[in-house]
């Protein structure tokens, strides 16, 4: 989207008529609401993310994806490459009459024209206008190798398909980036010639011009010494684009800013191929929260957490609980000196109030758990602890003792609840008692397998036996479970488990060892975790069970038998 330019202290530039200012006190909206053009947040998810292994976009999923991105408020949503493949042909198509963007401008991307053609004539550059896309990103060599091993033309020939291509799409009425591929890596061979291809796009009208880092090869401090070279000597407005290959690509990105660039290209949650690219999200909270850039509509970074997690779950991987500002994790804290600072002022160990980009602060309770952890997890999961010392001080043993044989509170929230509620009331929260279990495993001739599980327990004073056959002896277990309980309790049916983890602790004997079990369920409002460990695998998935459908209940507002 658009905001200020610069890092507050940083350059000063001019890009032709357009003076962008460093100053932090610019004011950046306008009448209408929307953000000056002034810098430059543009995604493409849609195109280099989907390059990602993993990840098979359909054209639901883009336009999905599309809408998540114009309601976090980036400026450009880069769609794909229309006349490359169908997929991204019918997306613009589509796109047309499906989509309604309130913040963000559709980009369709493409190569400049064949070498000794021209951009009139050529089929590629026909369908990017036919795409519709007000604005086009072009592709272009700025590595001299590249130019004469990849497109087998000349130096110059080069400069005249950047120009003729540029100054065509412009002619025809659209807003044009450039993207220098291989720019650094060429600037580094032949800095003289990267530069010319950086002069023919601006002059041929191309609004920016984006460096990219393709290989992902560069550093933080040449970023900024070549991006401020390439500012001054060509005065064209500068783009970054970075990809991840060292494990730089954010800083990479604002090192771009701190020179002068005034446009940053990356993709949610940093998705793209082999490691990915710059990741959108702390590229952006950088910039509102440590910049004081205004590069978002008003309010949408506090739906950054939410944006993340949504497309992740269309793209179908598994959000990274370590990614900074959105993980779960990000605002975790697990080490008791931590939590004792955070319970005197939470900023003590935060960088940022994490309600800023729509994320929480969790206390992890674990071995390492002293007794401020204990009273701040209890303040977060609403146990009133009061001042009791003596409590606290029994819960922590309580944890230590467990963790020491292999239980994982830290990962098991809903278990470590009812074990806090259990010290505090002074005895178990009981729904059923269990008499009893068995397991009868099949293996049949046709080579098909099955089990069965039988349950003994006791609710509301009725004995109840049932039994139910399952794909393995977990499934059956759950069936039986379950089976047996909602003739007491039919809020259980409403329950579903969504993940199991299974792992081997401790090997002693052969095959003998301790098995620790995480399942994670849900009652279709919200999702908890247990634990269970025994020294076997069935035995750690009953115990783990019986915690998530006592914890299902206890959500479920029932009142606990005594």
């Amino acid at each position: 989207m658009d905001g200020e330019a610069g890092h507050p202290g940083g350059p000063r530039s001019r890009t032709g008529d357009r003076s962008v200012s460093s100053s932090p006190s610019e004011r950046t909206g306008n009448a209408t609401g929307e953000l000056d053009d002034l810098f430059h947040v543009f995604d493409t998810t849609l195109r280099d993310g989907a390059q990602r292994e993993g990840i098979n976009l359909t054209v639901a999923d883009k336009l999905a994806i599309a809408r998540h991105l114009d309601d976090f408020g980036v400026g450009f949503i880069e769609g794909g490459w229309p006349g490359a493949n169908p997929r991204d042909t019918e997306f613009f198509a589509r796109a047309q009459s499906e989509l309604d963007l309130r913040h963000a401008r559709l980009v369709a991307f493409g190569a400049t024209r064949r070498a000794g053609a021209k951009a009139s004539e050529d089929l590629q550059v026909k369908a990017l206008l036919a795409s519709g896309a007000p604005v086009i990103t072009l592709v272009a060599k700025a590595h001299d190798r590249h130019v004469e091993l990849a497109l087998r033309t000349t130096l110059e020939e080069n400069l005249e398909m950047v120009r003729d291509t540029v100054s065509h799409l412009v002619a025809q009425g659209r807003r044009v980036f450039v993207d220098c591929e291989h720019f650094f890596d060429g600037y580094r061979a032949n800095p003289e010639y990267a530069k010319s291809v950086v002069r023919a796009a601006h002059e041929a009208g191309a609004d920016v011009v984006v460096l990219c880092d393709t290989n992902g090869g560069m550093l933080p401090a040449q970023v900024q010494a070549i991006v401020q070279t390439v500012l001054a000597d060509t005065g064209a407005r500068l783009g970054m684009h970075a990809q991840d290959d060292t494990g730089c690509a954010v800083a990479n990105t604002l090192a771009a800013v701190d020179a002068g660039a005034t446009h940053v290209q990356c993709t949610a949650n940093g998705y793209g191929e082999r490691v990915g690219n710059s990741n959108l999200f702390p590229v952006v909270a950088a910039l509102e929260l440590k910049y004081g850039k205004k590069v978002l509509p008003e309010g949408a970074l506090r739906e950054m957490t939410r944006i993340s997690h949504a497309i992740a779950e269309v793209v179908n991987l598994t959000p990274s609980t370590h990614q900074p500002y959105v993980g779960v994790s990000a605002f975790a804290h697990k080490a008791g000196l931590h939590a004792s600072a955070i319970k005197v002022d939470p900023d003590l160990y935060q960088h940022i109030d994490p309600e800023q980009v729509g994320n929480t602060m969790r206390m992890l309770v674990s071995d390492m758990a002293g007794r401020a952890s204990i009273e701040l997890k209890g303040k977060e999961l609403g146990v009133d602890l009061g001042d009791d010392r003596e409590l606290v001080a029994r819960v922590v043993e309580r944890v230590k003792e467990r963790e020491l044989k292999g239980y994982t509170y830290e990962a098991a929230d809903a278990s470590f609840e009812l074990l806090l509620r259990a010290e505090a009331e002074g005895r178990p929260l009981r729904y059923f008692r269990v008499e009893s279990w068995r397991a009868i495993l099949e293996d049949r001739p046709d080579g098909s397998h099955a089990s069965e599980v039988t349950v003994k327990l006791w609710a509301k004073g009725e004995r109840i036996v049932a039994t139910a056959e399952g794909n393995g002896p977990v499934n059956a277990l759950d069936r039986a479970l379950r089976v047996g309980l909602e003739q007491i309790y039919p809020q259980l049916a409403r329950l579903g488990v969504v993940d199991y983890k299974g792992r081997i602790l401790e090997a002693r004997h052969g095959t003998e060892s301790t098995t620790r079990v995480l399942i994670s369920t849900t009652d279709g409002t919200g999702e908890w975790s247990t634990v269970g460990v025994a020294d076997n695998v069935i035995a750690a998935s009953w115990q783990a069970l019986e915690d998530a459908y006592t914890y299902g209940l206890l959500r479920a507002g029932v009142e606990p038998v005594d």
